[in-house]
């Protein structure tokens, strides 16, 4: 019997196909004559249709996107921001010399919470840089202390409760006080009218009025540079009843203008994407807002250079990459869409983008109109922006464009760009105020709690503390006008009435009442608890007052007015506010320091157990 797989003829059977199964390899390969391999490593090539031949191997003549863009003209509308609106307050000229966020963070430095004067860091610093202004123009320096004087706390005056109550406060005021000057209440003199003279009240010589008029003059501009806080109330930004700023501004077009709205600013950098375009909107007119210096349109010819980064995949076949990024290693899920669309730009479409620079002074709006494109085929394509259509329209693909504002699926996008004159990073001192605003389930209430208050001499402290000592003064007050009370008669019942529970001072209560003009809206009005003594013959007892700025909105004003605050701000897990000095450089190389303020996600609910019409179990009393 045959073998099945021995073949006596193999030439006649492959020639016949007898066994189409039979294959035939065949092998190339090398055999090297030398020990040397520097000319084979070379890859040297001298046959350019076998190099064409490779191109075509690899897929390099595929063109699936067209030819390779080589010359570019951009056509583009400019214009500039030329008014600004601070709230409600009328419109101004836009400052092209100041960041942004210092113009709409900036807050009025606090000197005095009603007649009470704080902040006596800074008016020694104040009134130690006036007396050297003057030294050398006569011997004035005890008039000027004399006439700004600091007064010591009275210890037995309730009316100086917050300069006495508290060890590091009393101390700073017992050493300064009737020795240094009182250099803010200077300057507050000198701003409050234009004619008002810092020898106003001192006897000085008159040929030496000129010189003190002109270090009164460098007094005042070296504060005013010193710390930005613009005009005061009438022009912050920040609103009180939201917990937020609110600006605007605009820039003028060839028929009518751009206005863009921040109605939610908070988060302490402001960019871009902290404003929305408000179709058709307006502000009032101001002087000096012609864009000069910026042409209405320009074309721009350019060459288009490919986008590159370090570790950029090399789709040519002759060049390495330098591995300095390693795609794979890059562990990505399903779920990482991020991840993975950077992913697919590096490996697949990393050689299809290409940069036309523009180069936009800041403070400017740009608008492209379009795009000529010239490739290597001589093919010329005009190309528009990529995010025309509908603004809500979820297909639509951008960058570093501006929300429309407005809830019509009808409103088209915005395609132009905005070049704030914002600042890459600040720097933010220390807490000088801390706000915690929170729900109270169990009571019904929202409260305000003042964690970090200013103290008079410039420093700040816990709001705990601060209440814990302040409330200790008052009860060591009452002792001594009235002496040691008697000792309570022994309960003649086992229980007792409470008509209210005692929460710490440093909670600040507020109360929901109805919105004005609503009979179901409510809006939170903030109120105030006394001041409860045991023993206190009083029956008018103190009202608790708030000691920051946060928490005192309207009540240093004359007449004195509420402070409301939307029910919407008092989230559930509760709102943080902070206030702090921000101090950054700006590109012409000043130093800017404002006094800003921040928001932030607060730490939930909160109980502080107040409680009505309680009834106590009296604890039995044991005789010694």
């Amino acid at each position: 019997m045959a073998e099945p797989f021995q073949i006596a003829n193999i030439q006649a059977t492959l020639a016949e196909r007898l066994f189409p199964t039979v294959t035939v390899w065949n092998r190339l390969e090398g055999r090297p004559r030398t020990l040397a391999f520097d000319r084979a490593l070379g890859a040297e090539v001298r046959d350019a249709l076998w190099l064409l031949a490779r191109q075509w191997q690899m897929g390099e003549f595929r063109g699936d996107d067209a030819g390779s863009p080589v010359l570019s003209r951009l056509h583009l509308e400019n214009t500039r921001l030329t008014k600004y609106q601070a709230a409600e307050h009328p419109p101004e000229p836009f400052e092209q010399d100041v960041p942004l966020e210092a113009k709409v963070e900036r807050r009025p430095l606090p000197f005095a919470f009603g007649a009470r004067e704080i902040a006596f860091d800074l008016r020694l610093l104040m009134g130690r840089h006036w007396l050297k202004l003057i030294d050398g123009i006569g011997d004035y320096a005890d008039e000027f202390r004399a006439a700004y004087e600091i007064e010591a706390p009275d210890p037995d005056s309730t009316n100086d409760a917050d300069r006495v109550a508290h060890p590091e406060v009393w101390q700073t005021f017992a050493a300064v006080a009737g020795r240094r000057m009182d250099g803010g209440e200077l300057y507050l003199h000198l701003k409050e009218d234009p004619t008002n003279r810092a020898y106003d009240g001192v006897a000085v010589d008159d040929g030496d009025k000129p010189a003190l008029d002109d270090a009164a003059d460098r007094f005042v501009a070296a504060f005013d540079r010193l710390f930005y806080q613009g005009a005061g109330a009438a022009d912050d930004a920040w609103l009180p009843q939201r917990l937020e700023y609110a600006f605007s501004c605009s820039a003028p077009e060839r028929q009518g203008e751009k206005l863009y709205v921040a109605e939610e600013y908070y988060h302490g950098h402001l960019d871009w994407y902290s404003v929305d375009v408000k179709p058709g909107g307006a502000l009032d007119d101001v002087e000096g807002d012609d864009p000069a210096g910026l042409p209405a349109t320009r074309t721009l010819g350019m060459i288009p250079t490919p986008v590159q980064f370090e570790g950029m995949p090399n789709t040519r076949w002759w060049t390495f990459e330098d591995g300095k990024t390693n795609f794979g290693d890059v562990d990505a899920a399903t779920t990482d869409l991020a991840k993975l669309l950077f992913v697919e730009f590096g490996l697949v479409y990393a050689n299809d983008w290409f940069l036309v620079p523009c180069t936009a002074p800041a403070g400017s709006v740009l608008t492209v109109r379009g795009l000529a494109v010239t490739n290597v085929f001589g093919e010329r394509l005009w190309i528009e922006p990529a995010g025309s259509g509908v603004d809500d329209d979820w297909q639509r693909w951008s960058m570093f464009t501006v929300s429309v504002a407005g809830e019509s699926d009808t409103l088209l996008a915005d395609t132009s760009l905005l070049v704030p004159p914002t600042v890459p990073g600040m720097l933010e001192g220390d807490v000088a105020e801390e706000v915690y605003v929170v729900r109270d389930e169990l009571a019904n209430m929202v409260w305000g709690i003042e964690t970090m208050v200013p103290l008079p001499s410039g420093g700040t402290k816990p709001g705990s503390e601060a209440a814990a000592e302040t409330l200790a003064y008052f009860r060591a007050e009452l002792e001594r006008r009235l002496g040691e009370p008697p000792e309570p008669p022994p309960a003649a019942a086992p229980v007792r009435y409470r008509v209210m529970t005692s929460v710490p001072e440093h909670w600040i209560p507020f109360i929901p009442v109805h919105a004005e003009a609503s009979d179901r809206d409510i809006v939170l009005q903030r109120a105030a608890l006394p001041r409860t003594l045991t023993g206190d013959p009083d029956l008018t007892p103190a009202k608790v007052r708030p000691r920051t700025v946060l928490m005192r909105e309207g009540l240093d004003r004359t007449p004195r007015e509420g402070y409301k605050i939307h029910e919407q701000e008092a989230t559930r897990a509760g709102v943080r506010i902070t206030q702090s000095f921000q101090r950054t450089r700006w590109r012409d190389g000043r130093v800017i320091l404002w006094l800003g303020v921040r928001k932030q996600t607060g730490r939930g609910p909160s109980s502080s157990g107040l409680a009505f019409d309680q009834l106590e179990v009296v604890p039995p009393r044991h005789e010694s």
